[in-house]
């Protein structure tokens, strides 16, 4: 599926990431939304499905990956209702044993990246065409896998890389900048030899502009986009659960997204 419409089908994405947490009361909503532009522009219009892969490194985020495999066919949208259930193939983080088109297991935090990063060095030895898109979390960038992948990248010329940073400044126990500080990221990047821009995440031009530029080049450093973003974003108008990073939807916050997205209750 290739979006005729990329801002009424991501608000049909956010729409169906705040009902299945709703329905599992749990499954980080908060920090879902702050992604689902990201992921949506990815899954929606960017990325080349058959050659190019996603990999989701803040896994507690997967309701809004889900959604936008919802959206593009690859799973039934009835699942909506399993998310968290035990048997379910939509765990709390994805799980490539339960689910083949999340295409890697990942949760415990700081990992993903790795495993983009071999990902895109596969492509290279094998010549094959398509590009390795990584999405990690602020808290995330904590652990210090995140920077030996990121110092082993940036010595290694892998133009086929693209990694977003979802910086919307919260983490599990708080703020990022009480917690352990990561900042600057982009002097740190470019010291690493990453190509850094920064962009409003919850823009789709900007989105779609950076990606289509780093395409366009075909050659040079990875790419590391610092996308600025925030906790339970829904519109410009609605932000939802003050940037609490656990906190569960219930109906009246669901008929608030409802309203503010112009989505049919169903």
């Amino acid at each position: 599926m290739k979006t005729n419409n990329l801002e009424k089908d991501i608000n049909q994405l956010k729409y169906l990431t705040c009902k299945m947490c709703l329905i599992a009361q749990s499954g980080h909503p908060s920090s879902s939304l702050s992604c689902s532009e990201i992921i949506g522009s990815l899954y929606l219009k960017l990325m080349d499905l058959d050659s190019d892969k996603f990999i989701l490194s803040k896994g507690h985020a997967s309701p809004s990956l889900y959604s936008a495999l919802m959206m593009i066919d690859k799973i039934p949208k009835d699942l909506i209702n399993n998310l968290r259930n035990i048997d379910s193939p939509l765990q709390g983080h994805p799980d490539v044993t339960r689910l083949k088109d999340v295409n890697v297991t990942t949760g415990a935090l700081g990992q993903g990246l790795s495993f983009a990063i071999g990902l895109a060095i596969g492509k290279k030895i094998k010549k094959e065409k398509g590009n390795i898109f990584c999405l990690i979390g602020d808290g995330e960038m904590q652990e210090g896998q995140i920077w030996e992948a990121l110092m082993f990248a940036g010595n290694n010329d892998l133009p086929n890389l693209i990694t977003f940073l979802d910086f919307n400044k919260g983490q599990s126990d708080g703020k990022v900048e009480q917690i352990m500080n990561i900042s600057p990221i982009d002097k740190k990047l470019e010291a690493f030899g990453w190509e850094v821009k920064e962009i409003d995440g919850h823009s789709l031009s900007e989105i779609e502009n950076t990606v289509k530029e780093k395409l366009s080049k075909k050659d040079g450093k990875p790419l590391f986009i610092i996308s600025n973003t925030k906790k339970g974003y829904v519109s410009p108008n609605l932000t939802i659960l003050d940037g609490n990073h656990g906190a569960s939807i219930n109906d009246e916050i669901m008929n608030k997204v409802i309203e503010e997205l112009e989505i049919s209750k169903r």
